[in-house]
């Protein structure tokens, strides 16, 4: 009996994945997307299917992802994306804009989980070092040579030289100092938290809009000219032990052209290590500490904002209210 082929059998052993992928590979992309449609009520689907392959990434994040935005938050989308386009991509790509329309950024991309206590001005005014007084002991003279005062020796010259302060002996040896190009690192102080709700970002609940007028709330009256659009009050609320925050989430028309960024620019404001919830950045910028929040919201007793927000790169917002303390 002749052996089949090498041939026979390299089609033989590619035939299961062929057959898991054939039906989507012979399908063309208009088809595709006419499934992909159906799915759009969950945004969550669009995110699973996006991992299958680049293919379906592709056509989720280019062309489901755009439809989506432009009958979901058409005003939206005609500002930041104005026609003709200058540029044909909304900054951060229109998978990201989608995600800021329907998602939460969670407890951890909101800052609500940020270790520092200061919330940020440990990076305008230097960390919390301990001031350590240098001023050292001053040590009794030392007695002069009996011979040169007196010619007599006595047994009280000899036990006074034996039991004198011996400097050398008295004080602690200095610990060594770090070379003057070491990053000295202090440990941070940390707050306990007992979280229940949601750290990462999740599906938002609520009504899944964007305002400007929600926007105009947020910024101090000087960067009133300037164009954000945040999602409608009260955003998603999560229940904590020690008190309840309303998160939100929004993004900047233009965001290099706008008086903010002239603002953080301009003070050269450091980022901190938080990564957008939305796109690609791994840093963004404080806009609480860059004073660039209205001011009359205040503080809690314990010292964290009433409100916080942060941006990255390409404007995107993320951020949380808390409930205005009320002083008797």
């Amino acid at each position: 009996m002749s052996q089949p082929s090498s041939s026979s059998s390299s089609s033989s052993s590619s035939s299961p994945a062929m057959e898991s992928f054939g039906a989507f590979v012979v399908l063309s992309d208009d088809l595709v997307l006419k499934i992909l449609a159906k799915l759009e009520a969950d945004p969550r689907d669009w995110a699973r299917i996006s991992c299958v392959s680049s293919r379906f990434s592709t056509l989720v994040s280019n062309v489901c992802c755009r439809s989506k935005c432009s009958r979901s938050i058409p005003s939206v989308v005609s500002d930041l994306v104005p026609l003709p386009p200058s540029s044909p991509d909304p900054p951060g790509g229109w998978a990201s804009l989608h995600k800021l329309s329907v998602c939460c950024p969670g407890l951890l991309h909101a800052g609500v989980l940020l270790e520092h206590s200061d919330f940020g001005l440990e990076l305008e005014i230097g960390p919390d070092l301990p001031f350590l007084p240098r001023n050292k002991p001053q040590a009794p003279p030392l007695p002069s040579d009996p011979s040169s005062t007196s010619s007599s020796w006595s047994l009280f010259d000899d036990l006074y030289l034996d039991t004198v302060y011996d400097v050398s002996e008295s004080q602690i040896p200095p610990a060594p100092q770090p070379p003057a190009d070491a990053v000295v690192q202090t440990p941070c102080r940390k707050r306990k938290r007992q979280l229940s709700g949601h750290v990462d970002s999740h599906l938002a609940s609520g009504v899944w809009n964007l305002s400007r007028e929600q926007g105009n709330k947020l910024l101090a009256s000087r960067f009133r000219g300037d164009c954000l659009y945040i999602c409608d009050w009260p955003g998603c609320l999560h229940v904590e032990e020690k008190r309840n925050y309303m998160l939100f989430r929004g993004v900047f028309k233009d965001f290099k052209r706008s008086r903010v960024w002239r603002t953080i620019n301009d003070g050269n404001r450091s980022k901190i290590d938080l990564c957008c919830a939305f796109c690609a950045c791994k840093e963004t910028w404080d806009l609480h500490s860059a004073f660039c929040l209205r001011r009359v919201f205040g503080f809690h007793d314990d010292g964290e904002p009433v409100v916080r927000a942060y941006v990255c790169e390409n404007g995107h917002v993320s951020g949380a209210w808390t409930e205005r303390p009320m002083y008797t």
